[in-house]
């Protein structure tokens, strides 16, 4: 298939913030640094490389400044880091990241417990943020947690999710992100929102962030490019969680997204084998097996070898 530019989906990596942030073993920083540096070999665009929260909130990312420090940057790729407040974007921004990304959710119980604040709270320390960034050569980012359901709150009324997306980009935040927090959505409510998302600003500026808690991580992408999405998070060996959204399991898996690609003839620019050789190092850096198929399984073209009985035969 040879795909214009315009039908590229881009992959954006999140293991090394979303997917390390729930790890119960502590992840060396020399490993972490070893991890975004492996993925910027790789070919994505976007790596969201860290977070700069309390760090008795998230211990397992405590050392945002020494990772973003450490890295060894690669043109055309741009380290992105999850700021909850002014003062996360401050150090964010002091550390060198390329991007910040804003986390508010559609759902006030979960926002409460996810952020420690009403979501009207949040949104005026994002102006507070806003207008701080501004002062500094770096992009904005704002995601919408709970998008497609809230484990809380139960369905999120889709008007309330496109009244946030309208407000991010009149605080002047450019980049929105839809976020399926805990694995909720559906493809078709996905096809249905992302038409009306994309209704409100253009597809580069949109990032769909799935969730593979119920087993619809990947049909919910092909749901969302179809409706004109083309930007997605996805986390290697399909790491990752939510601490404080109970139930909730890991990212789609990077690696299974771009064999689903190649599959089918979407291209996404990301060197296949190279993701599939570091997932297979992941359980020995976690001590504990991952979800992801394809590290696993190989691809459909790693065909194996005829049995010698047959052989013989």
């Amino acid at each position: 298939m040879n795909a214009s530019h315009s039908d590229r989906l881009i992959v954006q990596e999140v293991a090394p913030r979303d997917g390390l942030q729930i790890e119960p073993t502590w992840v060396a920083t020399t490993d972490k640094i070893a991890l975004v540096d492996g993925l910027s070999q790789a070919g994505f665009t976007r790596i969201e490389a860290g977070s700069f929260v309390s760090p008795k909130a998230i211990p397992a990312l405590r050392d945002g400044e020494d990772v973003f420090r450490g890295i060894a940057r690669r043109v055309g790729v741009t380290y992105v880091a999850l700021v909850p407040n002014l003062k996360g974007a401050q150090r964010a921004i002091a550390a060198g990241a390329d991007e910040i990304n804003l986390v508010m959710s559609a759902s006030q119980t979960h926002n409460r417990a996810n952020m420690r604040m009403s979501c009207e709270a949040s949104l005026a320390g994002f102006g507070e943020i806003v207008a701080f960034a501004a002062q500094h050569p770096v992009s904005l980012n704002a995601t919408v947690a709970t998008t497609f359901g809230c484990p809380f709150e139960g369905r999120i009324d889709e008007d309330r999710v496109l009244e946030i997306v309208a407000h991010y980009l009149a605080l002047g935040i450019p980049n929105v992100t839809l976020a399926d927090t805990t694995g909720m959505a559906n493809p078709v409510q996905v096809r249905r929102i992302v038409t009306r998302a994309l209704a409100l600003l253009p597809a580069c500026a949109l990032t769909l962030h799935f969730h593979n808690t119920r087993g619809l991580g990947l049909v919910n992408v092909l749901a969302a490019y179809e409706a004109g999405a083309r930007r997605f998070d996805a986390a290697l060996g399909g790491l990752g969680g939510c601490p404080f959204a109970p139930g909730a399991s890991g990212n789609i898996c990077t690696e299974d997204l771009v064999n689903l690609c190649d599959e089918v003839g979407i291209d996404t620019g990301i060197d296949l084998p190279h993701l599939i050789a570091m997932s297979r190092r992941l359980p020995a850096l976690l001590g504990h097996e991952v979800p992801g198929q394809v590290a696993k399984a190989g691809r459909n073209c790693d065909l194996h070898p005829v049995p010698a009985a047959l052989q013989a035969a």
